[in-house]
Order: C-alpha cells, then sequence, then structure tokens
C-alpha cells in the first residue's frame, strides 16, 4: 500500500484500481572517462587492463573509476524492447559482459582492484592495438546505427569500408542469409559489434 503521511490525503495517495505503475527508465551511465580518454596521449603511453569484473557489476565499476578519476572505457549500447505493457524501453547494456578496460599504472591497476567489483585483471598485451579497436567501437557507437553484438568471430576477409557513413571503418565480412555485414572487434577479446553495409562499399586490406 502507498505510505501516506496525511489521513485527509489518504485517497489522494491510494493508486487506482488495475493501475501498472511504470518502473523509471535510468539515464545512460558514464561508460568512458575521461570523455576525450581514446584520442589522449595517455592512452597510447600507459598500459592497458582488462578488469574482470563479479557479476553484473560492470556499471558498479565504472561509478567508481569515475569517483576514483581512474581512466576506463567499458563500451556501452542501445537495446530496446517492450514492456509487459507494449511500451517500447530503451537500456544501455554493457557490450563487453564482465569487462572493463582500465588505462594506467600500477597504483590504478591496484586502486581499481581494491573497488571490490573485479574478480581478475589481464594485462594487454599490445595496448596501442587495443586503443585503435576501441576507437573504432566508439565511432561506430557514435553514430547510432543499429548494432548486433558478436563474440568469437570467426576467420573472414579483413576489408576497409571505401565510402559511406562507415567510411574508413576496418574490420571482417561475413554474410547472413541476404545481409552483408562489417564486423568490428576488440582483437584481444575475438568480440566486437556487427553493422550492415552494402557489399560494394569495402576494399580487401
Amino acid at each position: 500500500m502507498t505510505a501516506c503521511y496525511s489521513t485527509t490525503k489518504l485517497l489522494d495517495c491510494q493508486p487506482l484500481e488495475g493501475a501498472q505503475l511504470s518502473m523509471p527508465i535510468l539515464k545512460r551511465e558514464a561508460d568512458i572517462y575521461p570523455e576525450d580518454l581514446l584520442v589522449s596521449p595517455v592512452a597510447l603511453s600507459h598500459p592497458w587492463w582488462a578488469m574482470y569484473t563479479l557479476a553484473r557489476q560492470e556499471k558498479k565499476l565504472a561509478r567508481e573509476l569515475v569517483k576514483l578519476q581512474v581512466p576506463f572505457y567499458a563500451p556501452l549500447i542501445e537495446r530496446r524492447h517492450r514492456s509487459p505493457n507494449g511500451r517500447l524501453r530503451t537500456s544501455y547494456e554493457p557490450l563487453f559482459g564482465n569487462y572493463v578496460f582500465v588505462c594506467g599504472d600500477e597504483d590504478l591497476r591496484y586502486r581499481t582492484v581494491c573497488t571490490g567489483a573485479v574478480s581478475r585483471c589481464l594485462p594487454i598485451p599490445m595496448p596501442q592495438q587495443l586503443v585503435v579497436d576501441l576507437q573504432q567501437i566508439r565511432g561506430l557507437i557514435k553514430t547510432a546505427a543499429p548494432l548486433s553484438p558478436e563474440s568469437r568471430l570467426e576467420p573472414g576477409q579483413r576489408v576497409r569500408v571505401r565510402n559511406g557513413p562507415f567510411a574508413g571503418y576496418e574490420g571482417v565480412i561475413v554474410r547472413r542469409e541476404k545481409d552483408v555485414r562489417l564486423q568490428v572487434s576488440v582483437r584481444f577479446m575475438e568480440q566486437g559489434v556487427s553493422v550492415s553495409i552494402e557489399d560494394c562499399q569495402a576494399d580487401p586490406i
């Protein structure tokens, strides 16, 4: 029953019979700190760590890292679904489940682990390659194009898109029925996203 602080207002506080209480839509949380991390000199001059979080702790860790001012990127993608009452809802889900990428020295790594949200920490062997991959992932997310999460990418022809809204992006071409898609991945994890393109837009590299 809805709590009321005035008996004279009791009827006003009662929910109408049959009324459905809607859950609030959570705003998009920060998935990168600082905002220019991936294009800053810091990204190429410091080590990177793949922080594997406890179950469903990616956003919690991201909030803690913002407070601690620890540079990180944990990409979120938009998901749309219909609620039981038929309303279209928008949520933002981690692209890489349980992974948050942290940029920094041993001290920042230690502070991240001490948040209590990290299960294990993996050093990135080729950090510059990771930065390039993450730049592409972030760029695709910013286009607001419909993206499909991809995992365990299969071997295929690597291409560079020649023209169109995704000109300059590099990835692997895959076909699904009549749909031609460009897979852009983080090679360290063999995971990423794919976006639909025209076959004639891509050149082999």
